[in-house]
């Protein structure tokens, strides 16, 4: 039986992943981060694997949203399901995009893990795509953006976002980060790079989920499946009200308070931890 104080960490968890999954701050980052001062009671295997496979969570709270942006069958009155192509078309840039990614984190995963999970590098991360968010922002101020929905996202645009994802295998550097300055860079408007990161989730944390499951083992105790199922329903909860929000919120302001944060959290962390 886990304890109520465990429950609450798993609460707290999940609430930050809720929260740093869509903002471009850094999930993983963070998730390190809040691990060095609350602490699971269970093996070092299940929290790497939690700390990934609590995202599906997050990650279905995309699928609720935007459901009828991603489903391409509809159906007529004639119940006969007719096929959206700019839907299909939509979902193979997604596959275009996330083939960098998957890529380097089959080569490289288990020694970024090995090296470059610390404080420090997290800390580092978190300071400089700060510094570049702001100055991304404000060379970008009175520039008017090339692309400005997802229809209008190429192929080509597509891989160079996905190359752009790469980044964020190195924690503190943020999966949306990496990718919202990539098209930041690429003359996307900002709702349509943020449209286009969430769709990119789906598959990548599937995929991630998926490995690090099959590398854990499906042998869990009834305690880690209620830790891992508890989790992921706060983390969907709350990233439900996170994504509405961004939506929201960058249509009329940019994200440099979002570097802003990333820098000053850094400054935070090297100066605990130095």
């Amino acid at each position: 039986m886990l304890e109520f104080i465990e429950w609450l960490k798993v609460v707290f968890l999940g609430i930050v992943e809720g929260i740093t999954e869509w903002l471009p701050i850094s999930s993983t980052g963070h998730m390190l981060l809040v691990d060095e001062f609350i602490k699971l009671n269970v093996s070092d295997a299940f929290k790497e694997m939690f700390f990934v496979v609590i995202q599906l969570g997050a990650i279905l709270a995309v699928v609720v949203i935007f459901w009828n942006k991603m489903w391409p069958f509809q159906m007529p009155k004639e119940s006969q399901s007719i096929i959206k192509k700019d839907r299909f078309s939509l979902w193979f840039k997604v596959v275009v995009s996330c083939i960098p990614g998957a890529v380097v984190t089959l080569l490289f995963d288990d020694y970024v893990e090995a090296h470059f999970h610390t404080p420090v590098v997290i800390a580092i991360a978190l300071i400089f795509y700060g510094i570049a968010f702001i100055i991304i922002e404000n060379k970008n101020k009175n520039k008017v953006a090339r692309i400005n929905t997802l229809e209008e996202i190429s192929y080509k645009d597509a891989f160079l976002i996905g190359v752009f994802q790469v980044l964020s295998i190195v924690p503190g550097t943020s999966r949306s980060g990496s990718t919202i300055i990539g098209g930041l860079l690429m003359g996307i408007s900002r709702v349509a790079i943020a449209e286009f990161t969430f769709f990119m989730a789906v598959p990548v944390m599937f995929g991630l989920s998926a490995i690090k499951i099959i590398k854990f083992g499906f042998n869990f105790t009834h305690t880690e499946l209620a830790i891992l199922i508890w989790g992921m329903v706060i983390a969907f909860t709350v990233s439900i009200i996170v994504i509405k929000f961004l939506m929201s919120y960058i249509k009329k302001h940019d994200f440099k308070i979002f570097g802003w944060y990333r820098i000053i959290l850094g400054i935070v962390v090297l100066a605990y931890f130095l």
